[in-house]
């Protein structure tokens, strides 16, 4: 591992936000399903630091414009890493409800956009900042 990626792991910062196959695939079919409507739901790891569950939540709220996520019926022992959601436009940047949600709830945020292809997919941490995705 070079120097730079041990330094800013050291300082809680992510390089790359690695997705198993199955993961993304449930990811992709849920924006599409819920579509017009965004998708929400929070986000787990596996032993080998990949995102690798996607957790459905009971009363989350899925709007044209907005998902909210009900985080009473979230289990402390949940173990999530972020969130997932969609919307339903082009355009995968978080919003300023997104951010402040990102600061909220956990270090790694994929947001799906339309048409809801792995290319319409970025992640994010927990301040805004872009992260490479690798699919495993």
């Amino acid at each position: 591992m070079a120097k730079d990626s041990e330094d800013a792991e050291k300082a809680g910062e992510q390089n790359e936000v690695i997705i198993t196959t199955a993961a993304l695939e449930f990811m992709l079919h849920a924006a599409r399903n819920t579509y017009p409507d965004e998708f929400a739901a929070l986000l787990r790891k596996n032993k080998k630091g990949q995102i690798s569950e996607v957790l459905v939540i009971p009363q989350t709220i899925y709007g044209e414009d907005f998902s909210s996520i009900n985080f009473y019926n979230v289990a402390y022992t949940s173990g999530h890493c972020g969130s997932v959601h969609s919307h339903p436009s082009r355009d995968p940047r978080p919003s300023r409800a997104d951010l402040a949600f990102f600061k909220a709830s956990g270090d790694t945020h994929i947001i799906i956009a339309y048409p809801f292809t792995p290319n319409a997919l970025r992640a994010y941490d927990s301040k805004g900042k872009a992260l490479p995705i690798k699919i495993a």
